[in-house]
């Protein structure tokens, strides 16, 4: 996701330089209400917010097996969209269009898990975070239990991907951990499975999914976690908005406040992932 939610960058300060980011907000209704001293004002409701997001990214959003739009972000962006009394338009993009469509205001916000990140905070604004991905190790079943640590580690094989943001916090964490770079996750998930290295190491989310299907052939299990770095994992996942709509941030933000006061957030949380990770 990291990588992913970089790459699109350079052509969207190219759209920033050329003044593309034009259009007014969504229309705001009423305006805002004064409040006791000492409370931030009530903000003026919208009428509808127009939402954009991606369909190849499950559990976030993705299309089931009857073709519907479903998924962890777009269940939060009904739930926020209820909590401001909001219609929800929920409109899908080719992950590369995202930051475009936004930058042109033709929508209100983008919920497709970007991790928040330095890059695109020059770029775009994001709300309050709604999830953090944590770094796990994973091992084969039956093992003995591992101390995460770098003395816990020591000599041991590590798969990554070569490259990655989890292969540099290995090099800069675990130097006496024997590394051993893959081309893609799949060929270190491969080595796993084949005993060739004795841990992986990857992203959480992506972790249980792989270990819950087919091609992990029920050999591994989640050893040693989580591990959060803002540096090199992100500073967790937020709603992106444009800059220039403060208010919207604000009021995805209280409904955020309340998705979670009101025991949503859980529920949604058990729904797409069942196996507590954090």
């Amino acid at each position: 996701m990291i990588i992913r939610s970089l790459m699109f960058c350079a052509s969207v300060v190219a759209m920033l330089a050329a003044g593309s980011l034009t259009g007014a907000p969504a229309q705001a209704q009423g305006a805002a209400k004064a409040a006791p001293q000492g409370e931030a004002p009530e903000l003026p409701r919208r009428v509808a917010v127009r939402f954009l997001t991606s369909s190849d990214q499950p559990p976030f959003n993705y299309l089931d097996e009857e073709g519907v739009l479903t998924g962890f972000n777009i269940d939060m962006a009904r739930a926020i969209c209820l909590e401001m009394g909001a219609t929800c338009d929920i409109q899908v993009r080719a992950w590369p269009e995202l930051a475009g469509a936004l930058a042109k205001r033709e929508a209100d916000a983008v919920i497709a898990s970007h991790v928040v990140s330095p890059a695109l905070l020059r770029l775009f604004d994001f709300t309050d975070r709604y999830f953090y991905t944590p770094a796990w190790f994973a091992g084969r079943r039956g093992g003995s239990r591992l101390t995460p640590t770098p003395d816990g580690l020591e000599g041991l094989k590590v798969g990554v991907l070569k490259g990655g943001a989890h292969e540099a916090y290995l090099r800069t964490f675990f130097k006496e951990t024997h590394i051993v770079p893959f081309d893609s996750v799949e060929l270190a998930r491969d080595a796993l499975v084949s005993s060739k290295v004795d841990l992986i190491f990857d992203d959480g989310v992506s972790l249980v999914l792989w270990r819950n299907g087919t091609l992990s052939r029920e050999c591994c299990e989640l050893e040693a976690g989580p591990f959060y770095e803002p540096k090199f994992f992100g500073d967790g996942i937020g709603v992106m908005v444009p800059k220039q709509d403060p208010q919207l941030k604000g009021l995805i933000n209280q409904a955020l406040q309340r998705v979670r006061s009101s025991g949503r957030y859980e529920e949604l949380l058990l729904r797409y992932f069942p196996n507590r990770l954090f």
